[in-house]
């Protein structure tokens, strides 16, 4: 047998890795990225048809695919796990228990329904989150601008929640911090650095587009209200793609080289020279922090880069159409 047959590469940072191998052993990128996508797509839509049986059978093909010690595979386990007992629920009479029952039969039935009304308040638990959320701003800032302000966040969220739904991957709604910010909470299943960056993009692409709809109605109306909340969700936003810690940047910049993480600085400092916002030197100071770190991406991803810097001279520019302050003050408006 060749040695050809013996090894592979991988697709991630080009190390040589056994031909039966599931992982790489440098950058522990999964062999079968791409069928594992394949699969978590074509399970949730059985589960979006409530056909648990299908899906619970469909998530199991992905086992043999992960290393058996990997959280994805914990997680399919577990999730297989309650699509089980979902499937073996539903294959039961439904009406089971009520012919126990007899005469309660009816308050049985009753009371499976209020059961099932019960999950689905729990499932909205982001509609909780969000009214305490919202209800901070409020304070802060009056009604007019703290449920804008909350919404512009709202918005940012959904394009994170969006962007992992339309690849076929589990995700949860929104969960909201009050006074700290918010989450989606998804599984990556396997996918690449490059998708989970592309991921973290989609919340500031999200948070841009509600700066240019607020922008766009300021034009059209002269209301300084829009104007003010078109400067804060770019500030914000623009803010979040600082490449550090839990920020979006932080996880946008892990598919970035060494050479990509210096064009996003030098991009950086061009906005900060150009349109003399304080903000690109925070970015900056980030990106020069992720230099020193030297973690950057063996492989290049200029798809990323590119997404990036566009992102950034986009929010630059709505910065610079909207000068003045970002948040309003005690007397601003309300």
């Amino acid at each position: 047998m060749s040695s050809t047959e013996l090894v592979q590469r991988c697709r991630n940072c080009t190390q040589e890795i056994a031909a039966d191998a599931l992982a790489c052993p440098r950058c522990n990128a999964l062999v079968h990225a791409d069928e594992l996508e394949r699969i978590a797509a074509d399970a949730k839509d059985l589960e979006a048809k409530a056909q648990p049986r299908a899906a619970y059978e469909r998530w199991l093909q992905a086992l043999p695919l992960l290393p058996s010690d990997s959280q994805q595979a914990a997680w399919i386990r577990a999730h297989a796990k309650k699509l089980l007992h979902q499937a073996l629920a539903k294959e039961q009479p439904q009406n089971k228990w009520a012919k126990r029952l007899g005469p309660l039969g009816p308050v049985a039935v009753l009371l499976a329904k209020a059961k099932t009304a019960l999950l689905a308040i729990f499932k909205l638990k982001f509609l909780l989150s969000f009214a305490a959320f919202l209800a901070v701003y409020w304070a802060l800032w009056g009604p007019k601008f703290g449920i804008g302000f909350a919404v512009l966040i709202l918005v940012h969220e959904m394009g994170h929640f969006v962007d992992v739904k339309r690849r076929g991957l589990p995700a949860e709604m929104p969960f909201f911090l009050p006074g700290l910010g918010a989450y989606v909470k998804w599984q990556a299943l396997g996918v690449s650095q490059e998708t989970r960056s592309a991921v973290s993009l989609a919340g500031p692409l999200a948070g841009w587009i509600g700066s240019v709809i607020c922008l766009a109605i300021w034009w059209k109306t002269g209301d300084q209200l829009w104007a003010g909340l078109a400067r804060a969700s770019a500030w914000l936003n623009v803010m979040n793609l600082i490449p550090i810690w839990v920020l979006d940047g932080g996880s946008a910049a892990k598919a970035l080289s060494m050479l990509e993480r210096f064009l996003l600085l030098t991009a950086s400092v061009a906005l900060l020279l150009v349109l003399k916002e304080p903000v690109f030197l925070f970015l900056a100071a980030g990106i020069v922090y992720r230099l020193i770190k030297n973690d950057s991406a063996p492989q290049t991803s200029r798809f990323i880069a590119a997404y990036y810097v566009t992102l950034l001279v986009c929010l630059g520019l709505v910065l610079h159409f909207v000068p003045g302050q970002i948040f309003p003050d005690s007397a601003g408006i309300r």
